[in-house]
């Protein structure tokens, strides 16, 4: 009965042992990144860049903030962008995921480039996990899509609807990315209280609006992949955004008790 229900609204799973796989690993992966960071194991960027030294007396590389992200994000956006090549002549649908998943992380180097402002710096070692991560999430996602080609399409159809909010995350993390560069000035590295936005009301809106971004991506996509990144997406910017509420409590005596993580009045 369940199963029947879901496939109203996904693509039955592909008989294809790598997706499955996959799927499997993204979810699994993401859930638990997300617990370790409310336990306090970080990955090694932006304020949490210098936590978490090795005990083993092994030697951490760091690279500058602008440096990493632009490693986090260009492989991705180059397998987007490769893909409307590699993957010629398919359906409206798949063009769409594609070029979600292009704009998406263009907008990511983008913002990298020529919007935030950078104190600190990163450790290669969650550089190249973070990196990888996305490149295979991204690759992942368009190939899972290119095995629905043929097959009927879901009985309910969430691909403009998922449009919708896809744009609606896209812009309000952007919005809220601008806010955070205009905190600093150019020589400030310190860190202050966001506002502006929704930051009045919770400390990670950017983590919200990349939320209902991915949905979007999903809702377009309907493939079980595609839900089981964005599941495990959630439940890792869940245990993110948790850690950086802790971290402004220990930093600042202002800071509110009122404001969330990520959901206002709720979490």
């Amino acid at each position: 009965m369940a199963a029947s229900f879901f496939l109203r609204f996904i693509f039955p799973p592909p008989p294809s042992l790598f997706i499955t796989g996959m799927s499997v690993i993204s979810l699994t992966s993401l859930a638990v990144t997300g617990f370790s960071e409310v336990k306090g194991k970080h990955l090694q960027y932006s304020k949490f860049w210098n936590v978490n030294p090795p005990n083993n007396g092994r030697k951490q590389i760091k690279v500058s903030s602008k440096t990493g992200m632009l490693i986090l994000y260009t492989p991705a956006f180059l397998a987007g962008l490769a893909s409307f090549v590699l993957f010629q002549h398919q359906d409206v649908r798949f063009l769409l995921v594609d070029a979600a998943l292009t704009l998406h992380f263009f907008k990511r180097v983008f913002e990298v480039l020529f919007v935030h402002k950078y104190s600190g710096g990163m450790i290669l070692d969650s550089v190249i996990l973070i990196s990888l991560s996305y490149f295979l999430s991204t690759a992942t996602m368009i190939y899972a899509q290119q095995l629905t080609q043929g097959i009927s399409e879901p009985p309910v159809d969430l691909k403009y609807p998922g449009i919708l909010l896809f744009l609606v995350g896209t812009s309000g993390n952007f919005y809220h990315h601008y806010l955070l560069s205009k905190l600093r000035g150019e020589r400030e590295r310190e860190y202050k209280i966001p506002k502006g936005g929704l930051f009045d009301s919770v400390i990670c809106p950017h983590y919200l609006f990349e939320i209902i971004s991915f949905l979007g991506i999903s809702f377009i996509s309907q493939t079980s992949y595609a839900f089981s990144f964005t599941l495990g997406t959630i439940f890792y910017l869940m245990g993110r955004s948790y850690a950086t509420r802790r971290w402004y409590l220990s930093k600042f005596e202002d800071f509110s008790e009122d404001v969330k993580a990520l959901i206002p009045y709720v979490f």
